[in-house]
């Protein structure tokens, strides 16, 4: 924020910070976005926090927790960011991914917000929480002295339906987010994505129209406002091989699958996407984002029938004899025997498109990498097969 702003705010600021101080929180699994003023620097990523201290200008009594939103954004950018210390208040942000919106304009900064909802209590003073989706995006205030005389830039918010069929409209909607959550229509927003763009009405709604079969990537942006994270539509008649589908006979089932009427007894099929079956990297290249899908978002079978529960991944790593498994809690590889049963299991979300941010790239050895799906009638893709739930790589 740029000083002539925030010299104005930081007296409430910091009497607020005061009143209540944060205290740490353990590590948890949170979702990071940021929205740059013309791109997006990071998609909506999930990352868990660490305890490791934040520092970003060299002086270790400038820190903050690794489990607050600086945490989260730290481990999201891998240290991209830089920020201004303010006693009493923490870091301010200048810059993410190299973007520094004052630098541009002295009206413009960085604002944060949580679920939702401007953090009134600093990226320092935020603990998270387990499931907090956090949100970077640039904001603006064209101080008169005493408050900003600009309305506020808010966040957009799409929502659309997880299947649609080809060539038939289906609603999207758009809101704003208020600084408290409230949300509200928004007319006039574009929504866009998948070669279609429409309009919203008065009450914030659109009909859109696809004619391809396939998943759509959708996302609204409007004048003023922060633009909105990307929403995905399967479209399919649901027997047309598009988003996994097949041609079954009319209300088909095995009778354990939960169709027509029948209990649920199938596993969602989970896949690992971006790193092939027997992949080699090269010394330093190893991979650092850990991806996939289950179900429609990962081109095998269509959606569950009772919804997925959790995503669970185990990472095993053997070094020429040397064997260990990766620890979601101590975020580092611990010794184990050899053998990928000796890992651990540990659940990263329940999103179908599915991501995990390690520590930092995987160093030299040979590694095994499965990911376990389990839906909400308790069915798990327990059986490994290798090149979809399963995936054996080296690197170096």
């Amino acid at each position: 924020m740029p000083s002539r702003i925030f010299s104005g705010l930081l007296a409430a600021a910091t009497a607020l910070l005061l009143a209540a101080p944060a205290s740490a929180a353990g590590p948890a699994t949170v979702t990071v976005r940021v929205e740059g003023a013309d791109a997006t620097l990071v998609p909506r990523t999930t990352v868990p926090t660490t305890t490791n201290p934040v520092v970003k200008d060299g002086n270790s009594a400038d820190s903050c927790t690794g489990t607050s939103g600086a945490g989260a954004l730290e481990r999201v950018t891998g240290g991209a960011w830089t920020g201004t210390w303010y006693s009493g208040l923490g870091y301010a942000v200048d810059s993410i991914e190299g973007e520094n919106p004052s630098a541009a304009d002295p009206n413009n900064f960085w604002t944060f917000w949580v679920n939702n909802k401007e953090s009134q209590t600093g990226i320092c003073g935020t603990e998270l929480q387990q499931g907090d989706e956090v949100l970077f995006f640039v904001s603006r205030c064209e101080f008169n002295g005493s408050a900003c005389a600009n309305p506020p830039v808010l966040p957009l918010g799409l929502s659309v339906p997880a299947r649609a069929t080809p060539g038939a409209p289906f609603t999207a909607r758009v809101v704003q987010y208020a600084t408290d959550g409230t949300a509200s229509a928004v007319a006039g927003a574009t929504i866009s994505g998948g070669g279609v763009s429409t309009t919203t009405g008065a009450d914030g709604s659109a009909e859109v129209t696809v004619s391809a079969a396939g998943p759509v990537a959708l996302r609204a942006t409007h004048a003023g406002n922060a633009r909105s994270a990307t929403e995905t539509t399967c479209v399919t008649t649901g027997a047309d091989g598009a988003c996994g589908t097949t041609p079954p006979p009319p209300c088909a089932t095995n009778g354990r699958d939960g169709l027509c009427g029948t209990r649920d007894l199938t596993a969602p099929l989970a896949s690992i996407l971006g790193i092939r079956e027997g992949q080699r990297f090269g010394k330093g290249k190893g991979p650092r984002t850990l991806r996939g899908g289950v179900g429609a978002a990962s081109g095998g079978a269509s959606g569950d029938p009772s919804g997925l529960l959790m995503v669970k991944l185990r990472l095993t790593r053997n070094d020429r004899g040397h064997c260990a498994a990766f620890s979601s809690s101590r975020e580092r590889f611990v010794a184990r025997p050899c053998g990928a049963s000796h890992g651990w299991w540990f659940r990263i979300g329940d999103r179908a498109d599915w991501s995990y941010l390690l520590p930092a790239r995987l160093p030299a050895g040979r590694y095994v990498l499965d990911v376990n799906a389990i839906d909400r009638a308790y069915n798990r893709d327990t059986t490994r097969v290798r090149g979809r739930n399963r995936v054996v790589f080296t690197v170096g």
